[in-house]
């Protein structure tokens, strides 16, 4: 959901307090020095000519001034290339783009949220970044993040930085419970006790959902698109040209939020009473380990995201994705430079150790230098970091918000009790079937 584009940025401010960052560069005072395990410096590539390129992106805080550092730290090391940052409004980012297009002012390379790189490749021609970057630079990239970014056979993006959801709970709810802080559950059978019993003993939400579709439905889909995906199922077919999510892998999943909101432990329209230190647990992002590592409201605890005994672990990405306006050939080429730079594994310790964001490829994601930091630093981050290999990418069509809000709106009604299981899934498949053939 887009909720972590306006989040992260206290998420990170948090993580760098917590790793005592220091210093001009606003790296971690945690050593990022080359290992075997993490490489060192950027990959060979060719030298870009000389150009000046200019880059949008809607981080503000601690996160552009990250940003902005490792920018400077790039043009120190390449004599000829002038880097221009620029921060736009996560709500104003789309329309200042399109309005660059009409006036031919595209930036060179456009930050933005994952969902948005379908929307953005319909504004302007995106370079193919498999003709531009390294072969070693993508393949090391979480392939679930270079999949969303292939558009028509095009490697349009590359990730920059990635969250997903997992398990959190509240500790000191489950030992007034009479559950083991230190064994959460690991199941959704397990879950539905574990809430039960957190409600039966405390009076308090055993687990909190998303239950409401909202102005734009994406926090609920979001949510149970991890559900979906562990019993099995798909949200849209592999091209992305009609619902997939009405099977009997849709129905485990509903039935199960269903189960959830009957049984007492989940109420409707109750989101947010874990945060508030009301409820026994949640699914929540991997932010929120950064915005309450400071000063924790109250104990909680991170685990990877249940899934059903007879399923498989899965969790939802989010993050933000790097897009190449081919602008001109030496810009394109020095902004591809720039990424592969920013995508090496020695940039991307540093960025993920300061932001707190976790890494986009699977050589730092494995590191043990990283890993050192996390156990070191913030250990409940290692469940989040563990789930990038079961990650999945909402699908990548720039119907995906009209999709997402269309399918929110209809299984509500099974939520309010409005609708059986069968009923709302059937109707939610009709919906966004529909959104799909106005196109």
């Amino acid at each position: 959901m887009h909720r972590h584009s306006r989040l992260a940025a206290l998420g990170m401010a948090g993580l760098i307090a917590l790793a005592g960052c220091a210093g001009p560069s606003g790296a971690s005072s945690t050593p990022t020095s080359p290992s075997a395990d993490t490489g060192s410096g950027a990959p060979a590539t060719s030298a870009a000519a000389p150009a000046e390129i200019t880059i949008w992106h809607y981080w503000d805080g601690a996160n552009a001034d990250t940003f902005e550092a490792m920018a400077k730290e790039y043009t120190a090391a390449h004599p000829g290339i002038t880097i221009n940052t620029s921060m736009i409004p996560n709500a104003d980012f789309l329309t200042k783009l399109r309005a660059s297009a009409s006036s031919k002012t595209l930036p060179d390379i456009a930050i933005g949220d994952l969902v948005w790189v379908p929307q953005i490749n319909q504004i302007g021609a995106l370079a193919d970044l498999k003709g531009l970057l390294p072969a070693d630079v993508l393949a090391d990239v979480n392939p679930a993040l270079t999949s969303f970014g292939t558009i028509g056979g095009s490697q349009v993006s590359v990730p920059v930085s990635a969250n997903n959801l997992a398990y959190m709970y509240n500790k000191t709810l489950f030992t007034q419970a009479g559950l083991d802080p230190a064994k959460p559950p690991t199941t959704w059978e397990e879950l539905l006790a574990d809430a039960k019993q957190i409600t039966e003993k405390t009076g308090k939400p055993g687990y909190d959902l998303f239950t409401q579709a909202g102005d734009n439905g994406e926090g609920l889909t979001w949510n149970f698109q991890v559900n979906l995906w562990q019993a099995g199922g798909e949200f849209l077919t592999p091209d992305n040209s009609a619902a997939a999510f009405n099977t009997p892998a849709g129905k485990k999943a509903l039935q199960f939020w269903v189960d959830l909101i009957t049984s007492g432990t989940s109420p409707y329209g109750k989101w947010g009473e874990f945060e508030k230190g009301q409820g026994g647990s949640a699914q929540e992002g991997s932010w929120m380990v950064g915005i309450w590592a400071p000063d924790p409201p109250f104990d909680f605890g991170v685990a990877k995201a249940p899934y059903p005994s007879d399923g498989k672990p899965a969790t939802n990405l989010g993050g933000e994705q790097a897009m190449v306006f081919n602008n001109s050939d030496a810009n394109a080429k020095a902004a591809a430079d720039f990424l592969a730079w920013f995508l090496a594994p020695e940039q991307v310790t540093k960025w993920s150790e300061t932001t707190g964001m976790l890494p986009v490829t699977n050589s730092v994601a494995t590191s043990s230098t990283y890993l050192d930091w996390v156990n070191s630093t913030e250990p409940r981050l290692l469940p989040y970091v563990e789930q990038m290999a079961d990650a999945h990418a909402r699908p990548n069509t720039p119907l995906y918000p009209k999709i997402s809000l269309a399918f929110a709106q209809q299984v509500e009604k099974a939520f309010a009790g409005e609708a059986s299981v069968d009923e709302a899934l059937a109707v939610a498949e009709k919906a966004v079937n529909d959104v799909i053939a106005q196109g």
